[in-house]
């Protein structure tokens, strides 16, 4: 996909556009339900409800994630995308609970189902529209650095799942009139919900934990270092540390200098060090913190 054309999708546009395709597909869902009487087309129209609160949500989130750097937030509102991924993941996970919850009870006694071949057009197209919009959310995503995009993107991917899920078994209960294959392929989808969602809330905890940076950037930066120090001869790095907060990522590092190097000297050195890292990783705030050769700074609690 052309990355200078998913640039322009900005994270805002997105998922302003996921709340109207939510919309769009929690009345079709509802209409294929309310024509079929299918459990499984139920729990479908139910997890589009849930997508449009995250979407929501997570809109919410972003707007705020956007805000410049204030007096009580000097690093600025990117960790705010990280709750937006946790509330859909937490969402979901509560909706799945409700889809089994109904299932459990039609396997029992699974009631005659009608009008499949309509019902059944109906979700498809649905299903369509949340692939089509998921994978574009995916590649902006990966562009944009958002959790929040990327978060809603592998919602809207469970969603088109579940809708897969719910169509095969209604294709199945058409073929073989076995109507207890409904609420069975809902529960299934519902478990598979159950998995995402946790997958969503981890990867939401472990961003407020200051995850590291991915190990392919991580190494990005060492091979910049190691060639510094390579060139250079006299100084060399350690104690190179990193997180993730949104869309932004932090670095630290030591830069050891010989004693016999003036302020301006040294300060020019690690300038234009600091130029060629945030040239190497994009959207990287890196500091930088001189130390003459043979000096460690005190360290707290083992850090």
């Amino acid at each position: 996909m052309n990355t200078a054309w998913v640039q322009r999708l900005t994270p805002q546009r997105l998922l302003q556009a996921s709340v109207v395709v939510a919309l769009v597909t929690m009345a079709l869902k509802t209409l294929a339900w309310w024509l079929t009487g299918s459990v499984g087309l139920l729990s479908d129209a139910m997890e589009s409800v849930v997508n449009l609160a995250g979407a929501m949500f997570g809109l919410w989130m972003v707007t705020i994630a956007a805000r410049p750097a204030d007096a009580g937030h000097p690093f600025g509102h990117h960790k705010a995308e990280y709750f937006s991924s946790g509330f859909g993941g937490i969402s979901i996970r509560v909706a799945a609970l409700g889809l089994v919850w109904a299932a459990v009870h039609r396997c029992a006694n699974p009631p005659a189902l009608q009008d499949l071949d309509i019902g059944i057009g109906v979700a498809v197209v649905a299903a369509a529209l949340n692939g089509v919009l998921a994978r574009l959310m995916l590649a902006a995503a990966r562009v944009h650095r958002s959790v929040a995009l990327e978060g809603d993107a592998r919602h809207l991917l469970t969603d088109v799942w579940t809708s897969a899920g719910v169509l095969l078994g209604l294709g199945l209960v058409w073929v073989t009139d076995w109507l207890w294959l409904d609420p069975v392929v809902a529960i299934l989808v519902a478990l598979n919900i159950l998995k995402e969602g946790s997958h969503l809330v981890w990867r939401a905890c472990q961003g407020l934990m200051d995850e590291a940076m991915p190990e392919a950037d991580v190494a990005r930066i060492r091979q910049v270092l190691d060639d510094w120090s390579r060139r250079e001869g006299d100084t060399s790095f350690d104690h190179l540390v990193t997180r993730r907060a949104g869309q932004r990522n932090y670095a630290n590092v030591h830069m050891h200098v010989p004693g016999s190097w003036s302020l301006a000297h040294a300060a020019g050195q690690r300038r234009a060090l600091e130029e060629v890292i945030s040239d190497t990783v994009p959207g990287l705030v890196v500091t930088i913190e001189l130390l003459p050769i043979g000096i460690e700074p005190l360290r707290v609690n083992g850090s």
